[in-house]
């Protein structure tokens, strides 16, 4: 399951957009917060990793 954003979390640091290895992320200027498009992601969990503030998850 591609990973999914909590917008009460994400601080928009843009740390997931840096360790996403299929450019799936990208910081919504407008909301301030990340985005993933789902079609992209490739479930890896490196940004689930990588976020400092927790706000991201890819479920199994």
């Amino acid at each position: 399951m591609p990973a999914t954003v909590n917008a009460d979390e994400c601080s928009g640091c843009g740390t997931c957009v840096d360790e996403c290895p299929s450019e799936a992320i990208a910081i919504d200027e407008e909301k301030g917060i990340a985005v993933v498009d789902q079609d992209e992601c490739v479930d890896c969990g490196a940004c689930e990793e990588a976020c400092p503030s927790q706000a991201i998850k890819v479920e199994e």
